[in-house]
């Protein structure tokens, strides 16, 4: 993490100029005085400060300490007109309050902080000049890279028509063409749900997708298609929710009579479509199998408890954090994509005969 000057109370020497008096401002602390106080040198202050990991535990301590006494901060200006960068990232959330998303840059935060760098995040809305005004405004601070977990494709297209000269990796970026990304294999997950109710007997089986300006929904529902047709089974009407709980309720309503399961294209919808069965006396998971995806922490709460595909976004944020560390570093290496779980639970259960 960098380090600036906290502002001091100003502290004067007085001097005489053409009878004024004249305020003359004292510096604050700098390593010097940090190191003078511990009892080491300056470059072992620097190790401190980026975090080095082979200083000794009482000499970190130390450090610290005379940190804390005198106030000291780096000034990350400073360091900034030395090496060239801030070690910051910036990122681009998104304009909703998206659980993956914020997940993701949650676990980036974090990575950042371990790898001594800091973050700064906006977000951005799904139109062009939103997104412009957002990476003006983060490249303006002299962020050296951003992560962009905004995943709506007006907002993938508008960041690569920039042809910025910072890294940009892209988070969950589903099936988008996108040249740096950190992202969990959807097709993987979808894959694993649909085999999953295949192994329990289901052969009418619907879709809820999420909306499909988001590259995640559109592979999940590809893959969901392409199964269906590898097995040969009927092709119920897919329905298109917007992420929340309301609209799985609403797509509840239009559930086919003869689907014995449900692929959801997120837990929340799946929250929704169980309300909605229940109201129209559907039973899950004796009727109706709903299967959800992201594994929020309220899946293991419903009622039933959601059986749902489980992404590691605490695993993509790490990534992310390692492909910016790398390109800055100067290698090319990509992130495999991050494999997600099944976990079963109990909202499925055999097809009813």
């Amino acid at each position: 993490m960098g380090f600036t000057v906290l502002p001091h109370r100003a502290r004067y020497s007085v001097r005489r100029e053409r009878g004024q008096v004249m305020p003359k401002q004292v510096r604050g602390p700098s390593m010097h005085d940090v190191a003078a106080r511990a009892g080491v040198s300056h470059q072992t202050v620097s190790r401190v400060l980026n975090h080095h990991p082979s200083l000794r535990p009482e000499t970190r301590d130390r450090v610290l300490a005379a940190i804390t006494e005198l106030g000291y901060r780096r000034n990350l200006a400073a360091r900034a007109l030395v090496t060239g960068r801030t070690q910051t990232i910036g990122m681009v959330g998104p304009d909703t309050a998206d659980i993956g998303p914020l997940s993701t840059l949650h676990a980036i935060e974090k990575a950042a902080r371990e790898a001594g760098m800091s973050t700064l995040m906006t977000s951005a809305e799904p139109a062009r000049a939103q997104v412009l005004e957002t990476v003006e405004f983060l490249l303006g601070r002299g962020v050296d890279a951003l992560a962009v977990a905004a995943q709506q494709s007006e907002i993938t297209m508008a960041i690569d028509q920039l042809n910025l000269d910072v890294p940009v990796v892209h988070l969950l970026a589903g099936d988008q063409d996108v040249t740096l990304a950190a992202s969990v294999d959807q097709q993987a997950g979808v894959r694993m749900a649909l085999g999953h109710l295949r192994d329990l007997g289901h052969e009418r089986i619907q879709h809820i997708s999420g909306p499909l300006t988001f590259g995640e929904a559109r592979s999940r529902r590809a893959t969901f298609e392409a199964f269906i047709a590898s097995e040969g089974l009927e092709l119920l009407p897919i329905l298109e929710g917007d992420w929340t709980a309301d609209s799985g309720y609403a797509a509840g309503r239009d559930v086919a009579a003869e689907a014995t399961a449900v692929l959801c294209g997120n837990d929340q919808m799946a929250f929704g479509l169980i309300h909605a069965l229940h109201d129209r006396g559907v039973s899950v998971p004796r009727e109706v199998s709903v299967v959800g995806f992201d594994d929020t922490a309220e899946a293991r709460h419903s009622l039933p408890p959601l059986t749902t595909v489980s992404q590691d976004f605490a695993a993509v944020g790490r990534a992310a954090v390692g492909l910016i560390v790398a390109r800055l570093a100067g290698s090319d290496d990509a992130a495999p994509l991050i494999q997600p779980e099944l976990l079963v639970r109990e909202s499925t259960a055999p097809a009813r005969g």
